[in-house]
């Protein structure tokens, strides 16, 4: 993936490689806590809160054409269940591993005169810059395949009430009478003339004391 922005090794997801070399099999390990950058996960649905600690474990390997990265990041996701909306943490563990490659080599190593000629190679190819990689993109893309797209608050959930939003796990004996819409015009029919034969008793009953007034 070629980028034209200058990397900042201030950066806590920049790494530097040059203590590598470029001696094919010469080998490093790293271990990194830093805070959790923005929108780091399933955007509105799971992911890790901004400034949350995040934990990385690399591996850096000299190759022939560039920098072998395999490393784990581990973190606190928070999000909610898609069933219940109840919030819900779980320990993600995301691993990943990538290429990146020295500006002036294709990719068998051999040395190119000019890097960048075939866009579209270059497009899926991470490059290294003046010795060093941002790891963000690759993380974020492993830490969105480590994520579930569906978080639960546990496997049998069973959500909520569609007619009034109640927890079902909170009320496992919850339900609504059930009404067959078949008759629910009949029911309301009967409820209005039910309704016009009260008031008509009603003024048949004012009527009447009215009379009993005028006789006596």
């Amino acid at each position: 993936m070629a980028s034209n922005a200058r990397l900042d090794h201030r950066n806590p997801l920049v790494f530097d490689t040059h203590e590598l070399g470029r001696r094919p099999g010469a080998l490093q390990r790293l271990t990194r806590e830093i805070d959790a950058p923005v929108d780091l996960g399933i955007q509105g649905v799971i992911g890790v809160p901004v400034g949350a600690p995040l934990e990385l474990e690399l591996r850096l390997e000299s190759v022939m054409e560039g920098v072998l990265v395999t490393g784990t990041a581990r973190a606190q996701a928070e999000g909610e269940c898609v069933r219940c909306l109840e919030p819900i943490e779980l320990e993600l563990e995301a691993d990943f591993q990538e290429l990146f490659s020295y500006p002036d080599a294709d990719d068998r190593g051999r040395v190119i005169a000019e890097p960048g000629d075939d866009a579209e190679d270059d497009e899926d190819r991470f490059f290294l810059e003046d010795g060093l990689f941002d790891l963000e993109p690759l993380l974020r893309d492993a830490v969105v395949l480590a994520l579930p797209m569906q978080p639960v608050c546990q496997d049998d959930c069973p959500g909520l009430c569609s007619e009034c939003g109640v927890r079902l796990v909170d009320d496992p004996d919850h339900h609504h009478a059930a009404v067959d819409i078949r008759w629910a015009a009949l029911q309301g029919l009967a409820g209005s003339t039910m309704d016009g034969e009260k008031d008509e008793m009603s003024g048949a009953d004012a009527e009447a004391g009215v009379d009993e007034k005028q006789e006596k």
